[in-house]
């Protein structure tokens, strides 16, 4: 039997991509996912986390892991494509490559049946769903998947700040770094258009704050 466990990481982010994971297992191989003490990647170390990342891999059948950069976000926006229908849409992706017996995804919305029968509609292999809260939490396989994807996301936005040259933070609006990072990026159009989500409230908040004390100014 095989399972294919699936979440995301930067679901809330303003800066930088949404990543989605799949981890594709034997049924029998989850004991060894225990034995190297997966859990849900936000109740580990970064280190744990870089530590386990290669080893997941390795023990893996197969995994996929997708960048879904600001900008498509921002497209899918802007087509009334909401953030759990892009998940739905990613995760689905996954399933379609990987072609699991079961399928176990950390569902981002409480709505849990719902959710996953709007997967259905874009599924084309014949697989059992099973859309759980904090899935992440309640099985090795999601576990895995949420660690590959926190990595990669961590990697990714550490290649931003090395491309730019400048901190950008965790991403998230909670973070003061980020804040300042997004609105130095009103007055650079590439780092704009490149890593910022423009949809998201936070730069609406930030973008409108800048305009009203430009004209206060004049």
């Amino acid at each position: 039997m095989k399972v294919l466990g699936l979440d995301e990481a930067g679901r809330g982010s303003v800066v930088g991509p949404l990543v989605i994971a799949g981890v594709l297992i034997e049924e029998s191989d989850s004991k060894k996912f225990k034995k190297m003490e997966i859990k849900d990647s936000k109740l580990l170390t970064k280190n744990a986390r870089e530590n386990l990342f290669p080893q997941i891999k390795k023990i893996s059948l197969n995994y996929k892991i997708i960048n879904v950069d600001s900008k498509e976000i921002d497209q899918r926006f802007s087509v009334n494509t909401n953030l759990n229908q892009l998940e739905a849409i990613k995760f689905s992706e996954i399933i379609n490559e990987l072609k699991p017996d079961i399928a176990i995804i950390d569902c981002p919305t409480k709505n849990t049946e719902r959710f996953g029968n709007y997967m259905k509609k874009f599924i084309e292999n014949d697989c059992e769903l099973k859309c759980e809260n904090f899935a992440d939490k309640n099985h090795l396989e999601v576990g895995a998947a949420s660690i590959l994807a926190k990595v990669t996301r961590d990697r990714e936005i550490k290649k931003i700040e090395k491309n730019i040259g400048e901190e950008i933070g965790t991403g998230y609006p909670s973070d003061p770094i980020t804040l300042k990072f997004v609105e130095k990026t009103l007055e650079n159009k590439d780092w704009l258009n490149k890593y910022i989500r423009k949809t998201w409230l936070t730069f609406q908040r930030i973008k409108g704050e800048k305009e009203q004390k430009t004209i206060s100014e004049f």
